[in-house]
Protein backbone atom coordinates (compact mmCIF):
# COMPACT_ATOMS: atom_id res chain seq x y z
CA UNK A 1 0.00 0.00 0.00
CA UNK A 2 1.07 3.58 -0.87
CA UNK A 3 -0.40 6.82 0.49
CA UNK A 4 0.42 9.96 -2.22
CA UNK A 5 -0.62 13.33 -2.10
CA UNK A 6 -1.85 13.75 -5.43
CA UNK A 7 -2.39 17.83 -5.50
CA UNK A 8 -1.70 19.93 -2.53
CA UNK A 9 -4.48 22.35 -3.48
CA UNK A 10 -4.93 23.41 0.09
CA UNK A 11 -9.17 22.91 0.05
CA UNK A 12 -10.30 24.88 2.98
CA UNK A 13 -12.54 21.82 3.62
CA UNK A 14 -12.32 19.22 0.62
CA UNK A 15 -15.42 16.90 0.39
CA UNK A 16 -17.58 14.29 -2.20
CA UNK A 17 -14.29 12.67 -4.09
CA UNK A 18 -16.18 11.58 -7.07
CA UNK A 19 -14.99 9.24 -10.27
CA UNK A 20 -16.58 9.17 -13.13
CA UNK A 21 -15.86 6.45 -15.62
CA UNK A 22 -17.17 7.86 -18.50
CA UNK A 23 -14.67 11.05 -18.78
CA UNK A 24 -12.43 9.17 -16.76
CA UNK A 25 -12.07 12.03 -14.46
CA UNK A 26 -12.22 13.19 -10.61
CA UNK A 27 -14.48 15.18 -9.29
CA UNK A 28 -14.09 16.72 -5.92
CA UNK A 29 -15.13 20.00 -4.04
CA UNK A 30 -13.66 22.79 -1.53
CA UNK A 31 -17.20 23.11 0.49
CA UNK A 32 -16.34 26.26 2.04
CA UNK A 33 -14.84 28.01 -0.96
CA UNK A 34 -17.72 26.96 -3.17
CA UNK A 35 -15.02 25.62 -5.66
CA UNK A 36 -15.29 22.40 -7.62
CA UNK A 37 -12.29 20.44 -9.06
CA UNK A 38 -11.70 17.76 -11.71
CA UNK A 39 -8.43 16.26 -12.87
CA UNK A 40 -7.45 13.05 -14.44
CA UNK A 41 -6.66 9.87 -12.49
CA UNK A 42 -3.27 11.04 -11.91
CA UNK A 43 -3.83 14.29 -11.22
CA UNK A 44 -3.23 16.31 -14.18
CA UNK A 45 -5.61 18.47 -16.73
CA UNK A 46 -7.36 20.12 -13.44
CA UNK A 47 -10.30 22.21 -13.89
CA UNK A 48 -12.08 24.23 -11.32
CA UNK A 49 -15.33 26.19 -11.35
CA UNK A 50 -16.42 28.92 -8.26
CA UNK A 51 -20.06 28.65 -7.53
CA UNK A 52 -21.60 31.17 -5.00
CA UNK A 53 -22.13 29.33 -1.55
CA UNK A 54 -20.78 26.28 0.13
CA UNK A 55 -21.37 23.15 -1.92
CA UNK A 56 -21.88 20.10 0.02
CA UNK A 57 -21.71 17.56 -2.88
CA UNK A 58 -22.31 16.95 -6.68
CA UNK A 59 -23.76 14.46 -9.00
CA UNK A 60 -22.92 14.51 -12.92
CA UNK A 61 -26.10 14.23 -14.99
CA UNK A 62 -26.61 11.68 -17.43
CA UNK A 63 -27.45 14.27 -20.09
CA UNK A 64 -23.77 15.57 -20.24
CA UNK A 65 -24.66 19.23 -19.36
CA UNK A 66 -23.33 19.12 -15.99
CA UNK A 67 -24.35 18.35 -12.23
CA UNK A 68 -26.44 18.60 -9.76
CA UNK A 69 -25.12 20.13 -6.78
CA UNK A 70 -26.29 20.52 -3.23
CA UNK A 71 -25.56 24.43 -2.94
CA UNK A 72 -26.03 26.15 0.63
CA UNK A 73 -29.85 24.94 1.34
CA UNK A 74 -30.92 24.32 -2.50
CA UNK A 75 -30.64 21.73 -4.91
CA UNK A 76 -28.75 23.55 -8.01
CA UNK A 77 -27.73 22.55 -11.49
CA UNK A 78 -24.20 23.97 -12.39
CA UNK A 79 -23.45 24.04 -16.55
CA UNK A 80 -20.27 23.09 -17.40
CA UNK A 81 -19.56 25.19 -20.13
CA UNK A 82 -20.53 27.95 -18.85
CA UNK A 83 -20.30 27.96 -15.55
CA UNK A 84 -23.92 29.02 -14.41
CA UNK A 85 -25.79 28.27 -11.66
CA UNK A 86 -29.57 27.78 -11.88
CA UNK A 87 -31.77 26.86 -8.51
CA UNK A 88 -34.20 24.28 -9.03
CA UNK A 89 -35.65 23.77 -5.47
CA UNK A 90 -34.58 25.30 -1.98
CA UNK A 91 -35.31 23.36 1.21
CA UNK A 92 -35.22 24.35 5.15
CA UNK A 93 -35.71 27.90 4.01
CA UNK A 94 -36.88 28.61 7.87
CA UNK A 95 -33.77 27.26 9.17
CA UNK A 96 -31.09 29.82 8.10
CA UNK A 97 -28.08 27.82 10.21
CA UNK A 98 -28.57 24.38 8.20
CA UNK A 99 -27.10 23.67 4.74
CA UNK A 100 -26.94 20.87 2.47
CA UNK A 101 -24.26 18.21 3.31
CA UNK A 102 -22.66 14.77 1.71
CA UNK A 103 -25.20 13.18 -1.00
CA UNK A 104 -24.48 9.92 -3.70
CA UNK A 105 -26.98 8.81 -6.41
CA UNK A 106 -28.31 5.77 -6.86
CA UNK A 107 -28.39 2.99 -9.91
CA UNK A 108 -31.45 4.82 -10.95
CA UNK A 109 -30.45 7.92 -10.98
CA UNK A 110 -31.69 9.37 -7.62
CA UNK A 111 -29.74 12.03 -5.59
CA UNK A 112 -29.83 11.49 -2.18
CA UNK A 113 -28.22 14.14 0.37
CA UNK A 114 -28.83 15.38 3.71
CA UNK A 115 -28.70 18.60 5.62
CA UNK A 116 -26.56 19.96 8.49
CA UNK A 117 -26.77 22.10 11.20
CA UNK A 118 -23.74 24.69 10.58
CA UNK A 119 -23.23 25.06 14.53
CA UNK A 120 -23.21 21.10 14.53
CA UNK A 121 -25.21 21.36 17.75
CA UNK A 122 -28.36 21.21 16.75
CA UNK A 123 -30.33 17.83 15.61
CA UNK A 124 -32.49 19.69 12.93
CA UNK A 125 -31.08 18.10 9.80
CA UNK A 126 -32.79 15.72 7.59
CA UNK A 127 -32.16 13.54 4.76
CA UNK A 128 -33.80 14.26 1.41
CA UNK A 129 -34.24 12.16 -2.20
CA UNK A 130 -33.76 14.52 -5.41
CA UNK A 131 -35.55 12.77 -7.65
CA UNK A 132 -35.35 12.62 -11.83
CA UNK A 133 -37.89 15.05 -12.28
CA UNK A 134 -36.78 17.48 -9.80
CA UNK A 135 -39.60 16.50 -7.28
CA UNK A 136 -37.82 16.72 -3.40
CA UNK A 137 -38.63 13.77 -0.75
CA UNK A 138 -37.82 14.55 2.40
CA UNK A 139 -37.15 10.71 3.86
CA UNK A 140 -36.01 10.51 7.45
CA UNK A 141 -35.04 13.38 10.11
CA UNK A 142 -33.41 14.36 13.16
CA UNK A 143 -29.75 14.45 12.26
CA UNK A 144 -26.81 17.23 13.47
CA UNK A 145 -24.36 16.69 10.94
CA UNK A 146 -25.66 14.17 7.72
CA UNK A 147 -23.12 12.20 6.17
CA UNK A 148 -22.01 9.26 4.32
CA UNK A 149 -24.44 8.37 2.04
CA UNK A 150 -24.15 5.04 -0.11
CA UNK A 151 -25.56 1.80 -0.99
CA UNK A 152 -24.12 -1.75 -1.00
CA UNK A 153 -23.65 -3.43 -4.27
CA UNK A 154 -27.12 -5.53 -4.62
CA UNK A 155 -28.56 -2.26 -3.92
CA UNK A 156 -30.46 -3.12 -0.90
CA UNK A 157 -28.99 -1.15 2.02
CA UNK A 158 -28.83 2.02 2.01
CA UNK A 159 -25.97 3.56 4.32
CA UNK A 160 -25.78 6.60 6.20
CA UNK A 161 -24.70 8.39 10.14
CA UNK A 162 -25.11 11.58 11.78
CA UNK A 163 -21.34 11.97 12.09
CA UNK A 164 -21.22 12.92 15.69
CA UNK A 165 -23.69 10.39 17.14
CA UNK A 166 -21.04 7.30 17.09
CA UNK A 167 -22.83 5.09 14.90
CA UNK A 168 -22.73 4.25 10.94
CA UNK A 169 -27.01 2.74 10.14
CA UNK A 170 -28.05 0.82 7.66
CA UNK A 171 -31.88 0.93 6.37
CA UNK A 172 -33.05 -1.47 4.15
CA UNK A 173 -33.52 0.08 0.39
CA UNK A 174 -36.19 -0.68 -2.03
CA UNK A 175 -34.45 0.47 -5.77
CA UNK A 176 -38.23 0.57 -7.31
CA UNK A 177 -38.93 3.45 -5.09
CA UNK A 178 -36.39 4.95 -3.34
CA UNK A 179 -37.93 4.44 -0.24
CA UNK A 180 -36.10 3.09 2.57
CA UNK A 181 -37.34 0.98 5.79
CA UNK A 182 -35.45 -0.32 9.26
CA UNK A 183 -33.04 1.72 10.36
CA UNK A 184 -30.74 -0.09 12.51
CA UNK A 185 -27.26 0.29 13.60
CA UNK A 186 -24.72 -1.01 11.28
CA UNK A 187 -21.82 -0.36 12.73
CA UNK A 188 -20.13 1.50 16.27
CA UNK A 189 -17.65 4.30 15.25
CA UNK A 190 -14.46 4.74 17.58
CA UNK A 191 -14.50 8.22 18.61
CA UNK A 192 -12.10 7.93 21.65
CA UNK A 193 -9.29 9.87 20.02
CA UNK A 194 -12.14 12.72 18.96
CA UNK A 195 -12.38 10.97 15.53
CA UNK A 196 -16.03 11.58 13.74
CA UNK A 197 -17.42 9.82 10.98
CA UNK A 198 -17.59 11.51 7.86
CA UNK A 199 -17.62 10.48 3.76
CA UNK A 200 -18.27 7.06 3.33
CA UNK A 201 -18.05 4.91 -0.15
CA UNK A 202 -18.51 0.83 -0.42
CA UNK A 203 -16.25 -0.95 -2.16
CA UNK A 204 -17.03 -4.27 -4.76
CA UNK A 205 -16.96 -6.66 -2.50
CA UNK A 206 -19.08 -4.81 -0.05
CA UNK A 207 -17.33 -3.60 2.46
CA UNK A 208 -17.92 -0.03 3.20
CA UNK A 209 -15.14 2.71 3.89
CA UNK A 210 -14.93 5.97 6.15
CA UNK A 211 -13.25 8.92 6.69
CA UNK A 212 -12.95 9.17 10.22
CA UNK A 213 -12.25 13.29 10.65
CA UNK A 214 -10.18 14.73 13.18
CA UNK A 215 -8.66 11.12 13.64
CA UNK A 216 -6.72 10.77 10.60
CA UNK A 217 -7.93 7.16 9.87
CA UNK A 218 -10.15 5.19 6.89
CA UNK A 219 -11.46 2.08 8.65
CA UNK A 220 -13.04 -0.28 6.36
CA UNK A 221 -15.94 -2.43 8.05
CA UNK A 222 -17.02 -6.13 6.45
CA UNK A 223 -20.68 -6.05 5.35
CA UNK A 224 -21.92 -7.46 9.12
CA UNK A 225 -19.92 -4.12 10.52
CA UNK A 226 -16.52 -5.51 11.72
CA UNK A 227 -13.93 -3.73 11.58
CA UNK A 228 -11.46 -5.05 9.00
CA UNK A 229 -8.87 -2.40 8.14
CA UNK A 230 -7.74 1.02 9.35
CA UNK A 231 -5.26 3.22 7.55
CA UNK A 232 -3.33 6.10 9.06
CA UNK A 233 -3.00 8.96 6.94
CA UNK A 234 -0.28 11.41 7.03
CA UNK A 235 -3.15 14.17 8.31
CA UNK A 236 -6.10 14.30 10.93
CA UNK A 237 -8.66 15.79 8.81
CA UNK A 238 -9.50 13.26 6.49
CA UNK A 239 -13.10 13.89 5.00
CA UNK A 240 -14.29 11.70 2.84
CA UNK A 241 -13.63 8.85 0.11
CA UNK A 242 -14.30 7.27 -3.13
CA UNK A 243 -12.70 4.70 -5.96
CA UNK A 244 -11.77 5.38 -8.79
CA UNK A 245 -9.01 5.16 -12.02
CA UNK A 246 -8.76 3.12 -14.74
CA UNK A 247 -8.90 0.19 -12.74
CA UNK A 248 -11.03 1.34 -10.11
CA UNK A 249 -8.45 0.19 -7.65
CA UNK A 250 -7.21 3.72 -6.59
CA UNK A 251 -8.71 5.08 -3.09
CA UNK A 252 -8.73 9.02 -3.32
CA UNK A 253 -9.09 11.00 -0.21
CA UNK A 254 -10.01 14.44 0.52
CA UNK A 255 -8.94 16.32 3.74
CA UNK A 256 -9.45 20.08 4.98
CA UNK A 257 -6.96 23.12 5.58
CA UNK A 258 -9.06 24.30 8.12
CA UNK A 259 -11.45 23.21 10.33
CA UNK A 260 -15.00 24.73 9.98
CA UNK A 261 -15.52 25.74 14.13
CA UNK A 262 -12.88 27.03 16.82
CA UNK A 263 -13.06 24.18 18.80
CA UNK A 264 -11.93 21.63 15.98
CA UNK A 265 -8.19 21.10 16.05
CA UNK A 266 -5.44 22.63 13.31
CA UNK A 267 -3.83 20.01 11.10
CA UNK A 268 0.10 19.71 9.30
CA UNK A 269 1.81 20.68 6.08
CA UNK A 270 -0.39 18.62 4.20
CA UNK A 271 -3.72 20.10 5.60
CA UNK A 272 -5.56 20.47 2.63
CA UNK A 273 -4.36 17.54 -0.06
CA UNK A 274 -6.23 15.28 -2.21
CA UNK A 275 -4.78 11.88 -1.30
CA UNK A 276 -4.52 8.98 -3.70
CA UNK A 277 -4.04 5.39 -2.03
CA UNK A 278 -3.06 2.46 -4.69
CA UNK A 279 -1.89 -0.99 -3.95
CA UNK A 280 -4.69 -2.04 -1.88
CA UNK A 281 -5.61 -5.10 -3.53
CA UNK A 282 -9.53 -3.71 -3.30
CA UNK A 283 -11.97 -2.13 -6.42
CA UNK A 284 -14.82 -0.13 -5.84
CA UNK A 285 -17.62 0.44 -7.99
CA UNK A 286 -18.71 3.26 -10.51
CA UNK A 287 -20.81 5.85 -9.22
CA UNK A 288 -24.31 6.58 -11.04
CA UNK A 289 -25.44 9.40 -12.48
CA UNK A 290 -28.23 11.80 -12.15
CA UNK A 291 -31.20 11.63 -14.71
CA UNK A 292 -33.50 8.76 -16.49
Amino acid sequence: MKIDVLLDVKTTLGEGPLWDVDLQRLFFVDLADGRIFSCTANGTEIRAWDVPGKVGAIALRKDGSGAVIALDNTFSLLDFRTGEIEKVVEIESDKPNNRLNDGKTDRRGRFFAGSMDMSEESASGALYRLDCDFTVHEIDRGFVVSNGPCFSPDDRTFYFHDSWAGEIWAYDYDLETGNLADRRVFADVDQSDGGAADGSTVDAEGFLWNALVYAGKLVRFTPDGCVDRVIELPVKKVTSVNFGGPNMDILYVTSMAKPPLPRFPEDGVLRGSLFAITGLGVEGMPEPRFGT
